[in-house]
């Protein structure tokens, strides 16, 4: 019983992954708003995408979400730090490894859709090296030391396949008060399409 309540703990769902935006100052995010209702009439397969959510008005908040039945896209600015997010909300089958490559694809795929958008002017470009990664359920992963250690191999495999055994640094955010969140830095630039490519 108590095997299966560890194994419960330590399934990580809800993934969130962000990636962060260079230049950020440079990108107005009022075209996003035609560009994302065009995404609910054209969505990638097997997505249902719903409304569109603008808190444009809200400092240092989530900016424009793009609301779907099983995860949300949004150009979100939380912390005053702009990036691409995906937020996964439905459960999802399979390992920890499986749930977080669902997730990264989810991300890196929205983010190369902004990126060759016309009409974002090309100014939402990826910045090469940032990436953070979120767990959406403060029960299934409280904030804690002990999520941490039961999540850290599962996060450190993760950036050696994505990063391709290149150099990078991983940091915890440790307020308890805050989503359980890993950011994960290559020390050497990669594009969304090379992520895309390290996920398989």
């Amino acid at each position: 019983m108590e095997n299966s309540r560890m194994e419960q703990r330590t399934q990580l769902q809800h993934i969130n992954v962000k990636l962060l935006v260079k230049n950020p100052v440079e990108v107005d995010l009022e075209p996003l708003i035609p560009v994302f209702h065009d995404w609910i009439q054209d969505p990638l397969p097997g997505e249902l995408l719903l409304d569109i959510a603008d808190y444009r008005h809200v400092p240092a908040g989530p900016g424009v979400v793009l609301i779907g039945h099983e995860g949300d896209y949004s150009v979100d600015n939380t912390d005053n730090r702009l990036g691409v997010r995906y937020n996964r909300k439905a459960a999802l089958n399979g390992s920890n490894e499986d749930r977080l490559k669902q997730a990264a694809r989810a991300a890196f795929t929205a983010f190369r859709r902004l990126e060759t958008d016309p009409r974002l002017a090309g100014k939402l470009r990826f910045n090469g090296q940032e990436i953070e990664i979120f767990i959406n359920d403060r029960l299934l992963a409280p904030n804690s030391d002990a999520t941490r250690e039961v999540a850290d191999s599962d996060f450190r495999a993760f950036s050696q396949m994505l990063f391709r055994g290149n150099e990078y640094s991983m940091t915890y955010d440790t307020d308890r008060r805050r989503l359980f969140r890993v950011s994960l830095k290559s020390a050497r630039p990669f594009s969304v399409g090379d992520l895309l490519e390290a996920l398989g």
